[in-house]
């Protein structure tokens, strides 16, 4: 007899839930899934589901990170020549993960990893806000390294999240209607918009400086590091168009909820990660990277809370801190702080 060390256990454990609660998910929705139906579908305790998830939303989350397939299905796609062809493909992708007309509600959510009446409270709204806008994002940066030239293109990426949602939300809630096709097309078309889009935020000149410094850092990557919280993505952007040409970008994502925000943030990010790597080839990927495993030890390395609302950054060269600043505008403030030509060379110019 093969006796289960303690971790085994717990594993083993976890997984019985999971495959419990898939089922319950599936057959009656996430707002009338039940824990206790959960616990007797395996001969559980109420008490024991708890243990291994705190909450019903925790235990959702768990079973669509457990079950949804980021990666989408095929091969690579293709090198696209210009900002339209990426679009399409981007959104060819991305439209895989919908569900079957055939699916019932409940099955459909589930495929398509809907969070929808999940988070339904004001500070989990909020969170989804930052998250799409951080989503934007990262579309608009592999964008902009399409032709033709463009100086930004986050708010044709918003329209074009804005499309694909849509159709995700009536894939769901009117099965069969429209041709995912089309809609790709309409991604395509929507990247040759002339929207003006600029970035010239009036708040940035008001933020308050970065300290220059001299302090040794553990990582051995140079660059921007710029930890925030779940209700702050959005500040993403202060760092990565203030930062040199080509200077790499961290965004460690920290919460006080991991198995809940924590959950939606990786859910989210990582099935977006998945459509940027089918669609745009290594070598064209923007120097911007959201880590969203080392984030809390980070946020330590830099003396920042663990929470929704953190914003602190430094400035990394050669294994040192050359600048370092906390509080809205922190990403901002450590990018311009050091002028391109210092950061080049490694000189603090203090």
């Amino acid at each position: 007899m093969v006796r289960l060390t303690r971790a085994q256990q717990q594993a083993r454990t976890r997984a019985t839930v999971l495959g419990a609660a898939a089922a319950e998910f599936a057959e009656h929705g996430y707002a009338d899934a039940k824990i206790d139906r959960i616990a007797s579908r395996v001969d559980l305790t109420r008490g024991a589901v708890y243990s291994n998830f705190p909450s019903k939303r925790s235990l959702y989350l768990a079973v669509l990170l457990d079950s949804w397939p980021h990666a989408p299905h095929g091969s690579v796609e293709a090198l696209h020549t210009d900002a339209a062809s990426a679009s399409e493909a981007f959104a060819r992708t991305w439209l895989e993960r919908l569900p079957l007309a055939a699916d019932d509600a409940a099955t459909a959510r589930l495929r398509s990893g809907s969070v929808t009446g999940v988070f339904d409270d004001d500070n989990g709204r909020a969170v989804l806000g930052e998250l799409t806008r951080l989503e934007a994002l990262m579309l608009a940066l592999s964008l902009e390294s399409c032709p033709p030239s463009a100086a930004r293109r986050v708010r044709v990426a918003e329209l074009i999240l804005t499309m694909l949602h849509g159709a995700d939300h009536l894939a769901g809630a009117a099965p069969g209607f429209g041709d995912p096709f089309d809609v790709a097309r309409a991604c395509g078309h929507l990247a040759g918009l002339d929207l003006a889009d600029t970035w010239d935020p009036p708040h940035l000149g008001f933020i308050k400086a970065a300290e220059l410094c001299d302090d040794p850092w553990p990582e051995p990557e140079d660059g921007i590091v710029v930890v925030l919280g779940a209700a702050r993505l959005s500040a993403a952007e202060e760092a990565v168009r203030a930062a040199a040409p080509g200077e790499r970008v961290t965004i460690a994502v920290v919460t006080d909820s991991p198995t809940e925000t924590g959950a939606l943030v990786r859910l989210r990010i990582t099935g977006l990660a998945a459509c940027l790597r089918r669609t745009f080839p290594a070598a064209a990927a923007p120097p911007v990277h959201v880590d969203l495993d080392e984030g809390p030890a980070l946020a330590t390395a830099i003396g920042a809370a663990i929470a929704d609302d953190t914003e602190a950054a430094v400035r990394v060269r050669a294994g040192r801190v050359l600048a370092r600043a906390r509080g809205r505008g922190a990403g901002h403030a450590v990018a311009v702080a050091i002028p391109p030509a210092d950061t080049s060379t490694g000189r603090d110019p203090s």
